[in-house]
């Protein structure tokens, strides 16, 4: 089911558009660009929530909302899956962006159910 509408209040998408510039630029910023999975998995990570979220932002769709529940889901546990919980920041940073990208896209559909 398709719901056309954007207004102020959804503005979650917008803030999962954020995150996943922070979770592109991540790697720089907290030092572990040159560790080949974890500075992979951010730059894959972050395209991959980007582009649900402008989708989401254009038209919104709830699977959209779904795809990146679960992408937040990957990034919240591929520090262990991928082996590289070892590297701190990279994981505290995995893990928390997974946490809000989670939150965020629940809240919008969350708001979609009760709006419709």
């Amino acid at each position: 089911m398709r719901t056309d509408f954007r207004d102020l209040t959804h503005w979650q998408d917008g803030g999962n558009l954020l995150l996943a510039c922070w979770l592109f630029a991540s790697p720089w910023l907290l030092g572990f660009s040159q560790i080949q999975t974890p500075a992979w998995n951010s730059f894959v990570v972050a395209i991959i929530i980007a582009v649900f979220a402008i989708a989401a932002m254009l038209s919104f769709a709830r699977w959209e909302e779904w795809i990146n529940v679960l992408v937040g889901v990957w990034l919240l546990i591929s520090p262990w899956v991928l082996g590289y919980s070892a590297v701190q920041m990279a994981t505290w940073n995995h893990v928390a962006i997974g946490v809000l990208v989670i939150i965020l896209s629940g809240w919008e559909l969350s708001a979609a159910e009760q709006t419709a």
